[in-house]
C-alpha cells in the first residue's frame, strides 16, 4: 500500500514537473517570437509606425534692393521682387516595425519642376538594420541624406536660418542620394543625438559616430550616369562638458561626377565623357546653446566649375563653409532665438547650369520665435554679394538685401 502511494505521489509530482517545464518552454518560445515580431496578437497596424512632418510658408519680398538677386539652391521664391510661397510640405512616415528593423519614408509636396511649384517627390525611403539587439551597429539602405556636413543632416524643421550654407550644401543636391551606409554610435551617444533633437537644442539627428557609405553621386531622383560610385566617411561626437554640450565631426567623400546633357548650355567646352573628380572634405563644431550657442563648419575640395575665359567646364578647387551665433531665450513656455550668420563659398556647383562659378559672401541677423512647439515664426534680414557665372551669364555680380518671413506648422 505504501508502494502504491509512493508511485501515485512520483506519478503527480512527475505531472507537476511535466507541466512546470511544459510551461518554461512556452514562456521561452514566446519570448523567442517577442524578440523576432514587434507585433502583438491584438496590436493593430497603426500602431507600428507614427506620422508627423511640417508645413513651412514664406515671403521673401520686404524691402528688397535688387529683384535680380537670387539663390536657386536656396529658395527658388527668392528673386523677381518676392511672393508668397509654399517652401515646404512633408509628411513622414516612419517606425520601429521590427526591434532590428526601422523604416523611414518623406515625401515634400512643395517641390519645383521645370518652373511648376508644388509638385509631389519623393525626399526619403530608406531603412536601417540592425546587427545587434541593441542597434549600435546597422545598415542603412535606400534614399536618405548624405552624412556630409552638420548643417546638411539638420532637418529643416529645425534649422534656425531659413537656408543652408552654400559652401557645404553644395555637395549634394536636397542633401540625398541612393546607396547604402554603415553606421556605428553606441547606445548613450544615441541617446544623445536623439535628445538634442527633442530637447529643441537643433541637433543633427542621429547618422551614428562613426559612418562609412557607397552612393549613386548623382542629382536626387536621377538614376546613375556613370559606373564610378562615390564613397564617403564621417565621424561625429557629441559629449557633454558641465551644463554645455559639445559637438566634432570630420567628413569626406570621393568620386566621379557626371556632368546631366541637359545641364550644359550648346557652345560649352567639357570633357567628352562628362566625368568630373568630385571630392570634398570638411570639418564642422557646435556649441549647443544652453543658452549661448556658436555653430561653424568648412570645407574644402575639387569638383566642376565653369570658367568664364575659356568657356568651359573644368575641375577646379572649391572652398567655403559659415559660422553662426544663437542664443536660447525662454520666456515661460515661449521660446526666442535670436541668431547672426556669416556664409562664405568659391567655387562651383556641379547641379547647376554649366556648373555655375560662384564666389559670394553673405551675412544674415535674425529671430526664431516659437510662441507654443506646434508653431515656428522666423523673420530674416540678408545682406549679400553674389557672382554667379555660367555661359549666359558673363561678370553677374549681384548686390542686395532683403527681409525675408516664414511661418512654420509642425505635426
Amino acid at each position: 500500500m505504501l508502494f502504491k502511494v509512493k508511485i501515485v505521489n512520483k506519478k503527480r509530482l512527475l505531472s507537476k514537473v511535466t507541466l512546470i517545464f511544459i510551461l518554461m518552454i512556452k514562456i521561452n518560445v514566446l519570448s523567442q517570437v517577442d524578440t523576432v515580431s514587434n507585433e502583438s496578437p491584438d496590436k493593430k497596424w497603426f500602431q507600428s509606425f507614427s506620422i508627423s512632418g511640417y508645413v513651412q510658408i514664406r515671403y521673401n519680398g520686404l524691402f528688397e534692393t535688387n529683384d535680380k538677386l537670387n539663390c536657386d539652391q536656396c529658395d527658388k521664391s527668392w528673386g523677381g521682387g518676392g511672393n508668397f510661397s509654399i517652401r515646404r510640405a512633408r509628411i513622414i512616415f516612419s517606425g520601429q516595425i521590427h526591434p532590428q528593423l526601422f523604416f523611414y519614408v518623406q515625401p515634400d509636396f512643395a517641390s519645383s519642376i521645370d518652373g511648376g511649384k508644388n509638385f509631389g517627390q519623393l525626399r526619403d525611403a530608406y531603412f536601417d538594420i540592425g546587427l545587434d539587439k541593441k542597434n549600435e551597429f546597422r545598415f542603412r539602405i535606400g534614399q536618405s541624406k548624405v552624412p556630409y556636413s552638420f548643417e546638411n543632416l539638420q532637418s529643416s524643421r529645425n534649422r534656425i536660418s531659413l537656408d543652408r550654407n552654400d559652401g557645404t550644401n553644395s555637395s549634394f543636391t536636397n542633401e540625398r542620394d541612393l546607396g547604402v551606409h554603415f553606421m556605428w554610435a553606441s547606445t548613450k551617444r544615441r541617446e544623445l543625438f536623439k535628445y538634442l533633437v527633442d530637447s529643441g537644442l537643433k541637433g543633427s539627428g542621429d547618422y551614428g559616430v562613426l559612418t562609412v557609405g557607397i552612393i549613386n553621386g548623382q542629382p536626387l531622383n536621377t538614376r546613375e550616369l556613370n559606373k564610378q560610385k562615390h564613397v564617403l566617411f564621417r565621424a561625429a561626437y557629441p559629449f557633454a562638458i558641465k551644463n554645455q554640450i559639445f559637438e566634432a565631426n570630420i567628413q569626406a567623400y570621393s568620386g566621379m561626377y557626371r556632368m546631366m546633357d541637359e545641364d550644359i548650355s550648346p557652345g560649352v567646352k567639357h570633357n567628352n565623357d562628362l566625368n568630373y573628380k568630385d571630392e570634398r572634405i570638411g570639418i564642422g563644431a557646435v556649441w549647443y546653446p544652453k543658452p549661448f550657442g556658436i555653430q561653424a563648419e568648412y570645407n574644402i575640395g575639387n569638383g566642376p566649375e565653369f570658367n568664364k575665359l575659356t568657356d568651359s567646364i573644368e575641375t577646379q578647387s572649391l572652398s567655403g563653409g559659415y559660422i553662426m551665433l544663437n542664443y536660447q531665450l525662454k520666456l515661460k513656455n515661449q521660446l526666442i532665438i535670436p541668431f547672426t550668420k556669416y556664409k562664405y563659398y568659391d567655387g562651383g556647383k556641379k547641379f547647376e547650369l554649366d556648373a555655375r562659378s560662384y564666389h559670394l559672401e553673405e551675412f544674415e541677423v535674425g529671430v526664431e520665435w516659437q510662441p507654443i512647439k506646434y508653431m515656428e515664426f522666423v523673420a530674416m534680414y540678408t545682406f549679400s554679394n553674389r557672382r554667379y557665372e555660367d555661359y549666359e551669364l558673363h561678370d553677374n555680380l549681384q548686390k542686395g538685401s532683403l527681409l525675408r518671413i516664414q511661418a512654420q506648422l509642425n505635426f
